[in-house]
């Protein structure tokens, strides 16, 4: 037996792992993720925009094993993974030109998980907080004694339910979540088997409708069903990083949107099938090839959403890359590699991009890596912007064209002992993104979907120290935008709800005796725009005390707080903040 211990890390780049109010989605991680900037309609399980390197939550993708899991009708359900953090791997951002290669359908960045090694054990956990909430997980895993035809067989299953009434008045929410999984697996194989449902009922006051500052607030209700179902092997040859995984899914997610006080009622069924396959392989010497490929197809039915051209729509991609080692002296090698990225559907024109980088590494040294690359990629818009009648609450446009971006970075990797440290510099020119504004001279809607082009520029670096009974970590982001679309009377919701200045800082205190104190920050500074109350600073803290029991093995008893400072900013504009809350709970582990 393998034991689990109670506090599960689901990614080593923050402290606290579960949130205070409800249970670990996987988004829940990101929370506090140094290269990812959750926008959350109160609290990120609930409702969140991802976004990464000031692009919208239009442009950032998810990927599990080599499949992208995507969501046609909107960019903010892209997030809703039926899955636990338990069955996955610890999330893996991609930027530039990784993810212009590896991705799909997403031009600023990309979130990509791998499959957890199942292993006989498991965890059951409970607790209670502010605001009547109730909370309760099981996970538990399954590794057969014997194998078959040289496999190990394994499974898990994983549930979760937490209810409560909110931090504000209208915000209840009641979630349920199931996972079941079968693995085969060996010393270079393994192939996972998964089925995951996900039922979400929430409401929270000016969720997605508010139009300006003094639009009161209104109560907006969302029942949001997801299905996930899918297949997926990895298969590695040799040491030196060949591997090929591919795999298939379906996708179903099911929409009830209710504004009552407008009488509006919508219901949205969306489906995806898709299945992809990458790998690299190498040629000869120190030449290798990277290849991935895949199919996604898409239908929506929708009461709402009936204005566009059509209501379905199949995407097929591809990437082609060479890769050439370079051998230097003093143990360092060069790493050129070049390719072209080809982006299809029945409904647009093909696109084909270009990708190139050239990087410097090193073992032993501290300056680990040094690296330039290029890329271009390419997006659709969603169904929400295509389908959208021009009028309405919510604007849409069934001409917006495919977007376009253009990709420079730099970057720079250093390590030498207990600490390492990434800093990269990027500049991206972005044409035909889709943002949603708001128009004062169009009171009747709350936004529109519109096409810009824009240019960002920024800058990120990580900073990671381990001790022995601490571990600091801290990140800092700048970003710039040439905004040449708003101006005094047109406010973007999306797009330009950025910070200029992000600063996130977490540790972990080992204090002795069973005691283990977590914290997690962040403060920004954000951008100017007109839509936003209570001002562009704002500084967050989640706080978290462990205490694992002694002559009690495997149980830990914990308290968390969300919101330390209890402060009201408001990460997307208009939509009213969630506000402290606390929980307590207990964790057994075997």
């Amino acid at each position: 037996m393998v034991e689990l211990d109670a506090i599960t890390v689901f990614s080593s780049r923050v402290a606290l792992q579960e949130p205070a109010g409800t249970f670990a989605a996987p988004v829940s991680a990101l929370r506090f993720e140094p290269q990812v900037d959750v926008q959350a309609r109160g609290f990120a399980e609930g409702q969140a925009d991802v976004s990464i390197r000031g692009g919208t939550f239009e442009n950032t993708g998810f990927a599990v094993g080599a499949l992208p899991i995507y969501d046609p009708q909107t960019g903010h359900y892209s997030a809703e993974l039926p899955v636990s953090p338990y069955l996955l791997g610890a999330p893996e951002v991609r930027v530039g030109a990784e993810q212009a290669a590896a991705g799909f359908n997403a031009t600023a960045g990309g979130v990509a998980y791998g499959w957890r090694p199942i292993r006989t054990g498991g965890t059951v956990s409970g607790g209670f907080g502010s605001d009547e909430l109730v909370r309760g997980e099981l996970y538990t895993g399954f590794l057969a004694a014997e194998k078959v035809a040289g496999f190990a067989v394994g499974g898990d299953v994983s549930l979760a339910a937490s209810g409560g009434d909110g931090t504000l008045t209208g915000a209840d929410h009641d979630f349920g979540r199931g996972n079941a999984r079968v693995q085969l697996a060996n010393a270079v194989s393994q192939t996972d088997v998964f089925a995951g449902y996900q039922a979400k009922n929430f409401a929270w006051p000016n969720l997605y409708a508010a139009r300006n500052k003094t639009t009161g607030l209104r109560d907006e209700r969302e029942r949001l069903q997801t299905q996930l179902f899918l297949v997926n092997n990895r298969t590695e040859f040799g040491s030196d990083g060949d591997y090929v995984q591919a795999g298939a899914y379906y996708r179903g997610n099911r929409d009830h949107y209710a504004i009552p006080v407008f009488g509006y009622n919508a219901h949205h069924e969306t489906v995806v099938r898709g299945a992809a396959i990458e790998g690299r392989h190498a040629l000869f010497g120190s030449t290798a090839l990277l290849h991935n490929a895949g199919v996604v197809a898409d239908e929506l039915e929708s009461t709402a959403l009936t204005f566009g051209p059509f209501s379905s729509r199949t995407q097929v991609y591809g990437t082609l890359q060479g890769e050439q080692t370079v051998d230097l002296a003093e143990e360092s090698e060069l790493l050129f590699t070049g390719g072209a990225r080809l982006d299809g559907s029945d409904r647009d024109a093909s696109e084909v991009s270009p990708l190139a980088s050239i990087g410097w590494r090193r073992t032993g040294a501290l300056l680990r890596r040094l690296y330039i690359s290029y890329a271009e990629s390419t997006q659709l818009p969603t169904y929400q912007a295509l389908n959208a009648a021009p009028g309405g609450l919510f604007g849409g446009d069934p001409a917006l064209a495919r977007a376009t971006a253009a990709n420079h970075e730099l970057g720079v990797e250093l390590g030498a002992g207990a600490w390492s440290a990434q800093a990269a510099g990027f500049y991206r020119a972005q044409d035909n993104l889709l943002d949603y504004v708001y128009d004062p001279s169009n009171p009747a809607s709350a936004r529109k979907a519109t096409t810009v082009d824009l240019d960002t520029w920024g800058a990120e670096l990580f900073v990671r120290r381990s001790w022995e009974a601490f571990d600091l970590f801290a990140g800092y982001t700048f970003l710039d935008k040439d905004d040449t679309y708003t101006g005094d009377t047109v406010a973007s919701f999306y797009a330009l709800n950025y910070a200029e200045h992000r600063l996130t800082a977490g540790a972990i205190a080992r204090l002795g005796a069973g005691f283990e104190l977590r914290i997690d920050n962040e403060y920004r500074h954000q951008a100017e725009n007109s839509l936003r109350r209570f001002g562009r600073d704002n500084i967050d803290t989640a706080l978290g005390l462990f205490y694992r029991v002694p002559g009690s093995k495997g149980l830990t008893l914990s308290a968390q707080v969300d919101n330390l400072w209890d402060t009201a900013y408001e990460e997307v504009p208009l939509v009213p903040a969630a506000r402290h809350s606390w929980s307590m709970g207990a964790a057994y582990a075997w």
